[in-house]
């Protein structure tokens, strides 16, 4: 569990650098962004897993979409990497 809160926290400092680029994304903006990863958390922090985590890491998913549009994509994909090892050892 610890390592998927490290991951959604990576991912929610990346998400709320300033300058973002959320127009292919589904988020509005970082404001959405933000609180779909604080929803995640609390989630996880009750005992849950977050399944809508894994639309949000997913290829083009909004996460991915934020990160190509704001040249942050290489580090998505480290960041996606760690987020599917965490799930796998849930």
């Amino acid at each position: 569990m610890s390592a998927l809160l490290a991951v959604l926290a990576d991912v929610r400092a990346m998400l709320a650098r300033p300058g973002n680029d959320y127009s292919w994304s589904s988020f509005v903006d970082a404001e959405a962004a933000l609180e779909e990863i604080d929803a995640a958390v609390a989630v996880v922090l009750s005992g849950g897993t977050p399944t809508a985590c894994h639309v949000l890491f997913a290829p083009t998913g909004p996460i991915q979409e934020v990160a190509l549009s704001s040249g942050w994509g290489d580090e998505f994909l480290t960041l996606a990497a760690r987020f599917d090892a965490a799930v796998r050892s849930l």
